[in-house]
């Protein structure tokens, strides 16, 4: 075995599309890239000839720089599309299928999309015919099994000859140029669009493959979307430039036929989140992660109990990481040699931060970062279509953090996820997870409300039926932990929502205790809502992704005989 990744820069001075070119050169055509979620195996060459033919086809009815909408699940139709529209010089703009039909719609005016790839079978499995019917009278929904049957001569001679002569049919694109528009969730608002850069991406695949040490024989097993940056950058392309093999997985919530898949493909490297990565850990059988040397997992903090569970039941590392879209998105990241459970580890190389005093906060501050992997700017909905560039390239992330004197980097919440209770600040993460110490097997949402006394109280939502304030007080006494940080309301609900990546959906967890306060507002022979409340309704906006496990639409190669074979 031999480690793959040191960090080059210079790497980033291209295109998506040419570093795969570059890929493919370098490892050759024959050598397998992708298992797909129907355990189909793609070639580099495959790859390369699909997104020729696919991307031929395309260019028809788009322009170059146009920004054209993916909506795909993971999978190689997904990555296939994004490296289409890359060849011939559009921008796919990643939908987010889990958003609802006011979030794409938002999105669609947002990035002035007017074209959306997507795949019969995915609409048809997913149960999202009715997003279709939505999304119509806005822009032209363009069918990968259509394109397949319709390749004209012109697309297969692109798909047949474009592997072999790149530089005589795809564009080219400086690397400064848009690259993917990805949308952040909209729970407050229309979406925003973010614009990554060619060189945005590489660079944080290279940063990465520089601070997690990748083999040549590791497999990583992606099930997050590709509508979501981690799942794009870092489940995707980086596998596909470093020559590591990708299996994909349509979606994150099967969590038996995850923890099978992990095993019958021999998958090392596991992409995920601490939500899911636990829910795979219980449902697997003995042995069925076996094969994982470590798990990635961002975009939630990762609870000490989930730590616990998979290293005993399965002897696996977790490197708990730290990413925003706008930085392509890894910023830091633990490492092998270097984990301290608690913190998201070290900064990404060639970057750099400062911190900014925020009141309340006596310790750490709001987290600014700069780096070639910063994007290029927002796309905003009062401005559609127009690149809102960083100030100097700095973003705000908008995340409160310690630092020490070592580097590695402590989460402390949100700006947005602070209470101010008598002109103190609490953090609603320090909420959570003192509740998920106590019920760790089930999951719990913190959330402020205004208080006419104090400024602001916490009330928690939790799926555990037997939480109770009581033994959240013994708990922080016991602990050290502030009374502050308990909440005053404890609601028992019996799903948190949940966003599309796996995160919380604050939003809708915000609208579930106004339902709920309300329903016990005008019912008083109930139960106090102090004590317990409960509801079956649920805005789960996950809901639609249950339906995704789908067998990926047959793809446009120049080969019909291949096409044929692989259906």
């Amino acid at each position: 075995m031999t480690y793959t990744g040191t960090f080059d820069e210079s790497q980033a001075q291209q295109s998506v599309f040419a570093a795969l070119i570059a890929a493919r050169r370098r490892l050759g055509g024959k050598r397998e890239a992708i298992i797909d979620g129907d355990e189909r195996k793609l070639t580099y060459d495959e790859i390369v000839r699909a997104a020729f033919a696919l991307g031929s086809a395309l260019r028809k009815d788009t322009r170059q720089g146009e920004n054209v909408g993916v909506m795909l699940p993971t999978g190689a139709g997904a990555v296939i599309a994004f490296f289409a529209l890359s060849a011939y010089g559009r921008i796919p703009a990643m939908l987010n299928f889990t958003s609802g039909e006011r979030g794409l719609k938002g999105a669609l005016r947002t990035a002035e999309i007017k074209t959306i790839v997507t795949a019969r079978r995915f609409i048809e499995l997913g149960n999202l015919q009715h997003l279709i019917d939505a999304l119509s009278p806005h822009a032209r929904i363009v069918y990968l099994e259509d394109v397949r049957e319709k390749l004209s001569l012109v697309d297969k001679l692109a798909g047949g000859i474009g592997p072999f002569t790149p530089w005589l049919v795809r564009a080219w694109p400086r690397h400064q140029a848009p690259a993917v528009v990805l949308f952040t969730s909209g729970t407050e608002g229309d979406p925003k669009g973010v614009v990554l850069s060619h060189g945005n991406i590489l660079a944080n695949v290279e940063q990465v493959r520089a601070h997690i040490e990748l083999f040549d024989d590791d497999i990583v097993f992606n099930p997050l979307p590709t509508f979501h940056c981690f799942g794009l950058t870092v489940g995707a392309i980086l596998p596909l430039i470093a020559g590591v093999k990708a299996v994909f997985h349509p979606t994150p919530l099967q969590a038996q036929t995850i923890a099978k898949r992990v095993r019958e493909t021999g998958s090392t490297i596991l992409l995920s989140t601490d939500t899911f990565i636990s829910q795979y850990a219980r449902a697997g059988d003995q042995g069925d992660l076996n094969s994982l040397r470590l798990a990635v997992a961002g975009a939630e903090r990762v609870r000490d109990e989930t730590r616990a569970l998979v290293r005993k039941k399965y002897a696996i590392e977790i490197l708990e990481g730290y990413g925003v879209t706008e930085a392509a998105p890894v910023v830091a990241a633990n490492q092998l040699s270097a984990n301290r459970p608690g913190t998201v580890g070290k900064l990404m190389a060639n970057m750099e931060y400062r911190l900014e005093p925020v009141e309340g906060i006596a310790q750490g501050g709001r987290l600014f970062v700069r780096g070639p992997n910063i994007m290029m700017g927002y796309m905003l909905s009062d401005r559609p279509g127009e690149i809102q560039p960083t100030e100097d390239g700095w973003h705000d992330t908008g995340d409160i953090v310690s630092i020490d004197e070592d580097g590695f980097i402590a989460i402390r919440g949100r700006v947005k996820r602070f209470a101010k209770i008598g002109g103190e600040m609490v953090s609603l993460a320090v909420v959570e997870n003192c509740a998920s110490a106590l019920w760790p097997d089930h999951l719990h949402a913190a959330i402020a409300i205004p208080d006419g006394r104090k400024g602001e109280q916490v009330v928690l939502l939790s799926e555990c039926a037997t939480a109770n304030r009581a033994d959240l007080v013994g708990w922080a006494q016991n602990h050290g932990v502030p009374e502050l940080a308990v909440p005053r309301k404890i609601i028992h609900i019996e799903q948190v929502p949940l966003l599309g990546t796996g995160k919380t959906d604050y939003g809708s967890v915000i609208r579930l205790y106004e339902q709920v306060a309300g329903d016990a507002a005008s019912a008083p022979a109930q139960a106090p809502i102090e004590e317990s409340a409960s509801t079956g309704e649920t805005e789960q906006t996950v809901a639609s992704e249950r339906e995704v496990a789908v067998e990926e639409p047959s793809l446009p190669t120049g080969d019909a005989e291949d096409s044929e074979k692989r259906d």
